[in-house]
């Protein structure tokens, strides 16, 4: 099933992410971990790609197992950061060769080792120039990209961010995922100025449930993410107590969701971080609202 496809519907729907082993001894553990989430019959599942590529296979096989056993479209990520051409054609071919039809294309971090190189010599600088190849290689793709209410990181403005996003979903991204946000109101402003720059595919919120006071600072280190004093509050009270900040965590990732369904949004996606518990536990939060018997 293309994602498109489930976009189009005006139910709601959640989706969780997952992520693939960093290596083969800790696959069989993943796969049980994914498979324990495929099992909640999410809207869809996607599986992120291993750093530098050199876990690619692992996601593949993991999202090729969601689809296939247990009927729940997969989300593949490919990354094309320091990869060649050569590379990237060779994972195209792969994941139609998984019966793969929905793809994520994302530059990618940066390797620590290569953030003082001269990337002009790179195949790709760009997720942009990913989405043009997998657009051409097989028209027939659903492809995702990604987009940051709060500005990317890279980037001098939000104008000009915007300008960037809109020239990549006209190079063939059929809708985009947002970066995590902890404040509802960042995305609805995001929400209207895409929409006055012309970008009109469906724009999936990411939602990043934070169980563990010791994600606080990751999560403003990956995403740059605005941290609402009401949040803040929220981890000085539960933050070393690791039982009651994870149930804070979901309450409060509910909460956001809650306010993003009552407020027109159909689809939200969450970063679940290969955690049945809390995925099961933020779908139970919304099992009335979603329609679900769980």
């Amino acid at each position: 099933m293309k994602l498109t496809e489930l976009f189009q519907q005006e139910r709601l729907s959640l989706s969780f992410e997952v992520f693939p082993p960093k290596t083969e001894g800790n696959f069989e553990s993943v796969r049980h971990a994914t498979e324990e989430i495929a099992k909640l019959r999410p809207a869809f599942m996607s599986v992120t790609y291993g750093a530098g590529g050199g876990t690619s296979r692992y996601t593949l096989e993991i999202a090729k197992n969601i689809k296939e056993r247990y009927g729940v479209p997969s989300l593949a990520h490919l990354t094309c950061v320091s990869s060649t051409r050569q590379t990237v054609h060779q994972r195209i071919c792969d994941i139609r060769e998984a019966g793969i039809q929905n793809v994520m294309a994302l530059r990618g971090d940066i390797p620590a080792e290569l953030a003082d190189s001269d990337r002009s010599r790179w195949d790709y600088r760009h997720a942009i120039e990913l989405v043009r190849e997998l657009r051409a290689a097989d028209p027939t793709l659903c492809i995702g990209g990604a987009c940051y209410p709060e500005i990317h990181p890279e980037s001098t403005n939000q104008r000009e961010d915007i300008r960037y996003l809109k020239e990549k979903v006209d190079a063939g991204c059929s809708f985009l995922t947002t970066q995590m946000f902890f404040d509802n109101n960042l995305l609805y402003n995001f929400l209207y100025k895409i929409r006055e720059a012309g970008i009109t595919v469906p724009i999936i919120p990411g939602v990043m449930p934070i169980t563990n006071g010791n994600q606080v600072e990751r999560a403003i280190k990956l995403s740059g993410s605005f941290m609402p004093q009401r949040f803040k509050a929220l981890v000085d009270k539960f933050g070393t107590t690791p039982a009651a900040m994870k149930q804070a965590g979901i309450a409060y990732a509910t909460d956001q969701i809650i306010d993003l369904y009552a407020n027109g949004i159909t689809n939200v996606h969450v970063y679940s971080m290969n955690k049945p518990d809390v995925a099961a536990a933020i779908q139970q939060n919304l099992s009335a609202i979603l329609g679900m018997d769980v």
